[in-house]
């Protein structure tokens, strides 16, 4: 027998497996066959629970069809094990195996959308209600389980053994979501079915099978307050099927349960069967009230897990970032003939925004350089490093800082965000003759102390970086004499603040810390600044980066 003619396809097969992956198959020939054996039109030979010929698709003039093939573990459409060839209808699921099958109009795949809640309320004098919880199951006693056969039968059973494998196995929570619904659906041979979280105020869909759903407002309610829902349409009852009424409401038979970890509903689980298969039982409502908690718990800890692992690798990425950072500032001071240098930063966070460096030149002269980046982490870190990377180019001169500093000032301007700005100061230090060029765009202004203790203040130069790009800048000078030192700083060390005190460490006790130092070899000298910052904070966290150089002139 040659294979089946092909037809124009307006129908289709959304197959999904127990790892949550799905395939979508067009029926485009008039018989299909699925089974084990790779002689099948769409064969899963990893499925046990398969037979080798399990079932076949056949389309019969406008109408599809599922016919069982004599399979040994049967072949369920929505829920009810088929005998006979069943006709097809978009939006009925079939079970066959481990697999879920559901029959659609091609292109109309379920994906997550819109769920329209409505007004009116699906509960009428036609209609039986019956509602449960998580809390009274949990608190019924072993008579109440008689009386309500709250999980007797085989399919209840599997459905609970199964889904207990299925969602104790690894999965991304997007995979989660599918598998749940599902899970759903085929325990209670429902239709159709959405999947909704709790997301700030909003539900969000995570998954869907079927579409248009028009839920009450007054069944979303109760169900987030914790309360499962059962409506039974009144036309499976034979005492209304007659009553024209009851058919123009085309009230649905529907489920919900509410996703519930603990005592926090986390979102909800809709159900319902336009086509009414069969009408949803006390049992299904049961089964599916454990099963969403049982889910929500899943989802909980799915969720902790992502958290845990973005927050392992945002750790990691940092402390990457911070030793990249690391190697941009210097290693160590360089040896300058005529000076003692030394320098020092410390984030508050990973990584920071301050800046410092020390470029030595062939003539003898060296500069000394301090930047700080408005802001803090790594939007502030990685203009600090831009930063750097232009100072190197920049500053390849001793000459012209004004000029140059103006140049940096364009730069930073084109590429700085509207809210970030960068305070900047260098000077150039000729050991020979002592002499300092500066220019300030900004920062805190460097201390100048004397051999004798007399302090100065550098604060010629201009505005701070990247706030208007034509701004110019001066050039200003001053002496170090034998003995006479440079402290450059960030405001983290000078706006220091003392825990339930309206004071900062200031300028005056930043001098006082370096004076009573100011013979110690230059390391030290920056280790009792920073030292005399922690006691003056107590302790408490830095609110800022330090930063601390300090360059002194050698006796002669």
């Amino acid at each position: 027998m040659g294979p089946s003619p092909s037809v124009t396809a307006d129908r289709e097969l959304i197959i999904r497996t127990p790892d949550g992956k799905s395939r979508t198959a067009p029926l485009t020939r008039e018989r299909v066959s699925l089974g084990r054996a790779a002689a099948n039109d769409l064969p899963y030979p990893d499925d046990v629970g398969l037979s080798r010929q399990h079932l076949v698709f056949e389309r019969r003039g406008d109408e599809w069809c599922v016919c069982d093939a004599g399979s040994k573990n049967g072949t369920f459409l929505n829920g009810v094990r088929i005998t006979q060839p069943a006709i097809l209808r978009p939006g009925d699921r079939i079970s066959a195996g481990h697999l879920s099958i559901e029959f659609a109009t091609l292109g109309a795949a379920s994906t997550p959308g819109q769920v329209e809640f409505v007004e009116r309320d699906v509960v009428t004098a036609a209609t039986t209600t019956v509602k449960t919880s998580l809390e009274g199951l949990m608190g019924s006693t072993s008579e109440d389980f008689g009386k309500t056969r709250v999980f007797q039968g085989t399919l209840q059973t599997r459905a609970l053994i199964r889904a207990g494998q299925e969602l104790a196995s690894h999965r991304s929570l997007g995979e989660l979501f599918e598998v749940i619904l599902d899970l759903s659906l085929e325990a209670v041979g429902a239709t159709r079915g959405v999947l909704m979280t709790i997301e700030g105020d909003q539900l969000v869909v995570k998954a869907m099978r079927g579409h248009g759903f028009q839920i009450s407002s007054t069944v979303r309610d109760r169900v987030l307050e914790g309360r499962s829902e059962l409506v039974v349409d009144a036309q499976a009852e034979q005492g209304f099927r007659d009553r024209a009424s009851i058919v123009a409401q085309n009230i649905r038979s529907m489920l919900a349960a509410p996703l519930q970890a603990q005592d926090r509903v986390i979102g909800l689980i809709y159900l319902d069967s336009p086509n009414l298969v069969r009408p949803f039982s006390t049992e299904d409502l049961n089964l599916l009230t454990v099963m969403a908690n049982v889910a929500a718990i899943r989802i909980e800890h799915a969720r902790l897990a992502e958290v845990e692992q973005m927050e392992r690798l945002m750790a990691k990425e940092l402390e990457q970032a911070a030793q990249i950072q690391r190697g941009l500032l210097p290693r160590s001071a360089p040896v300058v003939p005529g000076m003692e240098l030394a320098g020092n930063t410390s984030p508050c966070r990973t990584i920071g925004g301050d800046y410092y460096d020390f470029l030595p030149y062939p003539d003898g002269r060296v500069a000394l350089l301090v930047g700080d980046v408005a802001g803090k982490g790594m939007p502030a870190s990685l203009l600090m490093s831009s930063l750097q990377a232009r100072v190197q180019v920049l500053f390849e001169s001793p000459d012209n800082l004004g000029g140059n500093v103006a140049r940096l000032n364009r730069v930073v301007a084109s590429n700085c965000p509207d809210n970030r700005f960068i305070t900047f100061f260098i000077c150039v230090i000729n050991p020979a003759s002592g002499e300092v060029v500066y220019c300030n765009a900004g920062h805190n202004p460097p201390l100048v102390i004397r051999a004798g203790g007399h302090v100065e203040r550098l604060t010629e130069g201009g505005i701070m970086l990247g706030i208007v790009p034509q701004a110019s800048y001066q050039e200003g000078r001053s002496y170090l004499g034998p003995g006479d030192a440079v402290v450059l700083y960030s405001d983290g060390v000078t706006e220091a603040a003392r825990p339930g005190a309206n004071e900062d460490f200031g300028e005056e006790r930043l001098a006082d810390a370096v004076r009573a130092h100011l013979a110690d070899p230059p390391d030290a000298v920056v280790r009792a600044v920073t030292n005399a910052v922690a006691a003056f904070t107590q302790g408490a966290p830095a609110a800022d980066d330090i930063t601390v150089v300090f360059a002194r002139r050698s006796g002669q």
